[in-house]
C-alpha cells in the first residue's frame, strides 16, 4: 500500500512492488527476490529511508493501516534494512503485538510455557532496546509465570506506567526507537568505521511473525551451503527447537546440526523433508541470486518459513573459492568473479593467517603493516635473529624502529614488530617486500634492551625466548602459539590469477633483490623484475667485509682492486636472477645508498670493525665521521656516489654484462635493463652512460660475444620529472620511484611521517597518507609532466613506477590513465596489483585500501 507524499509511506513487498536497495535497503530487496522465487516468506512491509528519517524527526506513520495488512491480532517483527547489510543497524525486535490478552489466547493454543516464553522475550527486548531501561533488570530467566510477572512489574516500576498493551503503540515506539538509534552519534560512528557514508539511510521491514515456539515441530535455525572459512561446499548451520531468531547460533546448548552428523543429533533425522526443502531453496538462491546465501528459517508447527537470506560471511580464501566456483558452474561470468574479490583481500591468501575460529589472547596492538601471521620466539636484535635462524628456531624480531643495519635480522626473522613507525616506515616497507608479517607503531609496549625485557600495557614482562604470535593482518601481538591457516595458493587462487592476467592491460612486475624474491615473483606470475636493489646484496657477512675495505681504501685503484673481489659475487647474483626470470625483463638499479649505512654507529660496532680491519679505533672513528651527513637521504648517494666513486658502477656494470653472456648461453638472449638512481640532471646520465657503454664494448671484445642492454633512469627527484625531456634523450626507460619522489615533493620523511600522519589525515590536511595512497594531485602532476615530456622527446620510451605505490589500486588507475607501460611492486603485492589492474580494465571503480 503506497501512501501519498504527505503521509509516511510504506510498501508491502510483493513480486511487482517498487522496492529498491537504494531506497529500502538490501534486506528489503533481498526479501522481494525471495518472494519472486516462490520461497515461503511471511507477509512483509518495507519502510523507505525517507520514511524512517521522518519517523526519527517525529512524524507518525498510519500505524492502523500498516497493521491492517497483517490481519486481526497481528504479531510482527521489525528488522533493519540498510543499503549494505554489512553496515549493520539497530537490534531486531520480535513478537510485537503481544499483550496480556494475546498471551492468554496463546496459553490456550500453544500452551502456557510457549506463551510465557514469547511474551517474556518481547517485554525484555522492548524494555532494553525501546524504553532504554537497565538491561540488568531484565536479564533472561527461564520462562515462567513468575519471571513474566517480575518483568512486567520491573517495567512498570522503572517507567511509572504499565507495559503498553496497544499493538499500534508498541509498533510505533519500536519504529521510532530504531529510527532514532540509527541517526544517533554512536551508530553513525560505528557504521562509518565499516565504510558506510555518514548520511547513509536506514529502511525497516515489518514482517508477520512465524513463532517458532509452540505445538508440533517448531523452532528456528540458520543454514548455509559453503564453509565460510574455506569456501568448500558443505552444509553448515544449526537448528534449535522452540526458539526464535538466531537462538540456534547464539545458544548452542540443545541445538541440532542441520544434516546428519556423528557429533550429535540433526534436523535431518527429525524432519528430513524440511532439510530437503532447504537444500532446494539453497540451490534456488545460488542460481537466481548468483551468490552463496545464508538462510534464516523458522518451523512453525511443522511448516517451513524463510525469514531472511544474506550473503554468506566469508574469509578472503572462501571469497575466492566461491567466486571461482560460481564462475565454473556458469552461474556468473569470469569477469564478475574477478570483480567480486577485493584486491587487498588477496594478500591474505599468500600468507599464513591466524585461524578466526581459534582462541587468541592479544597483549599488544599496533598498525597492521604487512599481512600474514607467524609464531616465534622473541629476539631483540638482528644478531640474535640470525643466531635463532641458524638453530632452526623461528623468531620474531622486536626493535624500537628498524634501520638498514637490521635487514639481515629481518631476513632471518619470521615476523617483525616495532615500537614506532607507520605503514610506510622502514620496517613496514622491507617486511612487505620480504613477505613477512609486521606490526609497527605498537604504542602499548615498551622495549627495554638493557634489561632484555618487553613490557606490555598491562605490565606483563616478556623476555627473549618467550613465544608470541604476530598477526600482521590485524595488527596484534598474541601470547603464545595459536592455531593457524596455511596460505591458500590453491587451484581456485591460480584460476583467478589466470583470469586476471587475461583481463590485464598494464604490465605488473616485481621488485626483487634476491633469487628467492625472483622465484616468488615468478610463482606469482610477475611480468619481470621492475626493480632489483643491488645494495641489499652487499649486506651479507662476506660482502660486508669487502665493502668495509672499499670504504677505507684511499685511491681509486685500491678501491677497484677491492671491488674486483665483489665482481664474481655480483655476477653470480645477476646470473641467477636472469636464469630464474628467463625470457622476462630484469631491471637492475645501480648502487644507491650512502656509504655510511655500511658502517657501524655504536661504540661497540666501531671497536669490532677496527679489530676486523686491523686498524686503530681512531682511524675507524675518523672515517665514520668523514662519511657523516646531516641529511643522508639528500646527500652523496645514488648517481652522485656513482660519479664520485665510479669504480662501484664499473664493477656492477661488468658483472651485469658478464652474467648476461653466461645466462644467454642456456636459453633465450637476456636483455638487462640498467637503471641509474637519484638522477637530477641530464649530464649525470651522460657521464654514467659513457662509462657503461665503454665497459659494454670492453666486455664484448674480451668475450667475443655481442649482447644488448637498455639503460634507463629512476626518476625520484622533482627536477628529474621536470627535466624528463632532456633525460629521455639518453634513456630507454623512465621508472618513477614514487617513495623518494613523494618524500622530496612533500619535504617529508616517510620514516618519521607516521608520528603525525594520522592526525593530519583526521584533520583533513591530507586526504590520505601520501606514502600509502599516491598523491594524484601533487606527486601525480610531476608524474604526468615527466611522462608527457619524456614521451615527447622519445615516443618509444618505456614508462613505469616502481615504488610501494605500484601495488596500490589507485596508483594503477593513475598509471593506466597516464599511459604507463607497467607498475612494479613487492612480489607479495603482485597478485594484488594484477587483480586491481584487471578490475580497472573491466571498468570497476577503485577505492582507497
Amino acid at each position: 500500500m503506497q501512501k501519498d507524499a504527505e503521509i509516511i509511506d510504506f510498501t508491502e513487498i510483493t513480486p511487482l512492488a517498487d522496492i529498491a536497495a537504494k531506497r529500502h535497503g538490501a534486506r528489503a530487496k533481498c526479501l522481494q527476490r525471495l518472494i519472486r522465487m516462490d520461497l515461503p516468506v511471511p507477509r512483509t512491509v518495507a519502510l523507505s529511508f525517507d520514511a524512517v528519517h521522518r519517523i526519527a524527526k517525529g512524524n507518525v506513520p498510519d500505524i492502523a493501516a500498516l497493521l491492517a495488512l497483517f490481519g486481526d491480532g497481528p504479531l510482527v517483527s521489525v528488522r533493519p534494512s540498510s543499503e549494505n547489510q554489512e553496515w549493520g543497524g539497530p537490534a531486531s525486535i520480535l513478537n510485537i503485538g503481544l499483550n496480556d490478552a494475546r498471551h492468554a489466547a496463546l496459553c490456550e493454543t500453544h500452551g502456557e510455557v510457549a506463551a510465557n516464553a514469547l511474551y517474556l522475550r518481547f517485554i525484555q527486548a522492548f524494555a532494553v532496546h525501546v524504553a532504554r531501561l537497565d538491561p540488568d533488570m531484565f536479564e533472561a530467566e527461564a520462562p515462567s509465570a513468575r519471571a513474566l510477572r517480575a518483568a512486567l512489574d520491573a517495567y512498570a516500576e522503572e517507567t511509572d506506567e504499565p507495559f503498553p498493551q496497544d499493538p499500534g503503540r508498541q509498533l510505533l515506539e519500536v519504529l521510532r526507537s530504531m529510527a532514532r538509534a540509527w541517526e544517533g552519534t554512536t551508530a553513525r560512528l560505528l557504521r562509518q568505521a565499516k565504510g558506510a557514508p555518514a548520511e547513509a539511510g536506514l529502511g525497516l521491514v515489518v514482517q508477520a511473525m512465524a513463532l517458532g515456539i509452540g505445538p508440533g515441530e517448531s523452532g528456528s535455525g540458520v543454514i548455509q551451503f559453503v564453509d565460510g572459512v574455506t569456501g568448500l561446499r558443505r552444509i553448515v548451520g544449526r537448528y534449535l527447537a522452540h526458539s526464535q531468531g538466531r537462538d540456534a547460533i547464539a545458544v548452542r546448548e540443545g541445538a541440532l546440526f542441520i544434516i546428519r552428523d556423528p557429533r550429535g543429533g540433526s534436523l535431518e533425522d527429525r524432519c528430513p523433508e524440511v532439510v530437503a526443502q532447504l537444500r532446494r531453496y539453497g540451490d534456488t538462491c545460488r542460481i537466481n541470486l548468483r551468490e552463496e546465501m545464508q538462510i534464516d528459517f523458522t518451523i512453525e508447527a511443522g511448516r517451513l518459513w524463510v525469514l531472511d537470506a544474506m550473503r554468506v560471511p566469508r574469509s578472503a580464501r572462501a571469497a575466492v573459492r566461491i567466486a571461482v566456483m560460481l564462475a565454473d558452474e556458469g552461474i556468473i561470468p569470469r569477469e564478475d568473479a574477478l570483480c567480486r574479490i577485493e584486491p587487498r583481500a588477496v594478500s591474505e591468501l599468500l600468507h599464513s593467517q591466524v585461524d578466526p575460529a581459534g582462541r587468541r589472547q592479544a597483549i599488544a596492538h599496533g598498525i597492521a603493516a604487512s599481512p600474514g601471521a607467524a609464531t616465534g620466539r622473541l629476539v631483540f636484535g638482528s644478531a640474535a635473529a640470525q643466531a635463532s635462524a641458524a638453530r632452526g628456531e623461528p623468531c620474531i624480531l622486536v626493535r624500537r624502529e628498524t634501520t638498514p643495519e637490521d635487514i639481515r635480522g629481518m631476513h632471518a626473522a619470521v615476523g617483525v614488530m616495532t615500537e614506532r613507525g607507520g605503514v610506510t616506515s622502514h620496517a613496514a616497507v622491507i617486511a612487505r617486500g620480504l613477505g613477512v608479517p609486521c606490526v609497527v607503531g605498537i604504542s602499548d609496549m615498551r622495549l627495554n634492551r638493557r634489561d632484555g625485557v618487553l613490557i606490555t600495557a598491562d605490565g606483563r614482562k616478556l623476555h627473549e625466548g618467550d613465544i608470541v604470535t604476530l598477526d600482521g593482518t590485524r595488527g596484534q601481538v598474541l601470547l603464545g602459539e595459536v592455531k593457524m591457516l596455511e596460505p591458500a595458493l590453491d587451484d581456485a587462487f591460480q584460476a583467478l590469477m589466470r583470469w586476471a592476467e587475461e583481463a590485464c592491460d598494464i604490465g605488473v612486475r616485481a621488485n626483487a633483490d634476491t633469487p628467492a624474491d625472483a622465484q616468488m615473483a615468478r610463482r606469482f606470475g610477475a611480468d619481470g623484475i621492475g626493480l632489483c636493489r643491488t645494495e641489499h646484496m652487499f649486506f651479507e657477512a662476506d660482502r660486508l667485509t669487502v665493502m668495509h675495505e672499499m670504504i677505507f681504501a684511499d685511491r681509486p685503484e685500491d678501491r677497484a682492486s677491492v671491488l674486483a673481489r665483489l665482481l664474481p659475487m655480483q655476477r653470480a647474483d645477476f646470473k641467477r636472477l636472469f636464469e630464474i626470470m628467463q625470457g622476462l625483463p630484469v631491471c637492475i638499479r645501480l648502487f644507491d645508498p650512502p656509504l655510511h649505512e655500511f658502517l657501524p654507529q655504536s661504540r661497540e660496532g666501531v671497536r669490532d670493525l677496527a679489530e676486523a680491519m686491523g686498524l686503530p679505533i681512531s682511524d675507524v672513528q675518523r672515517r665514520v665521521q668523514a662519511l657523516f651527513e646531516f641529511n643522508p637521504m639528500l646527500g652523496m648517494r645514488g648517481v652522485r656516489l656513482g660519479i664520485t666513486i665510479p669504480e662501484i658502477y664499473d664493477m656492477q656494470a661488468r658483472a651485469i654484462f658478464e652474467a648476461t653472456i653466461e645466462a644467454s648461453r642456456k636459453g633465450e638472449p637476456v636483455v638487462p635493463e640498467i637503471m641509474i638512481p637519484l638522477v637530477s640532471a641530464m649530464r649525470e646520465v651522460d657521464l654514467v652512460k659513457t662509462r657503461i657503454d665503454s665497459l659494454a664494448a670492453a666486455v664484448r671484445t674480451e668475450r667475443g660475444v655481442d649482447f644488448a642492454y637498455r639503460l634507463g633512469v629512476m626518476v625520484e627527484t622533482p627536477r628529474a620529472a621536470l627535466r624528463a625531456g632532456d633525460i629521455a634523450q639518453h634513456a630507454a626507460f623512465l621508472s618513477f620511484g614514487t617513495n623518494d619522489l613523494t618524500q622530496m615533493t612533500y619535504g617529508l620523511s616517510r620514516d618519521d611521517a607516521g608520528r603525525f600522519m594520522g592526525s593530519y589525515v583526521k584533520q583533513g590536511v591530507f586526504a590520505e597518507d601520501p606514502f600509502h595512497i599516491l598523491d594524484a594531485e601533487g606527486v601525480g602532476e610531476l608524474l604526468r609532466i615527466g611522462a608527457e615530456r619524456g614521451r615527447e622527446a622519445r615516443p618509444e620510451i618505456t614508462l613505469s613506477i616502481c615504488g610501494e605505490h605500484g601495488g596500490n589500486a589507485e596508483s594503477i588507475a593513475f598509471c593506466r590513465a597516464a599511459g604507463f607501460d607497467y607498475v612494479s611492486c613487492s612480489p607479495f603485492r603482485v597478485p594484488v596489483a594484477r587483480l586491481a589492474a584487471a578490475q580497472l580494465a573491466l571498468g570497476k571503480q577503485v577505492h582507497a585500501d
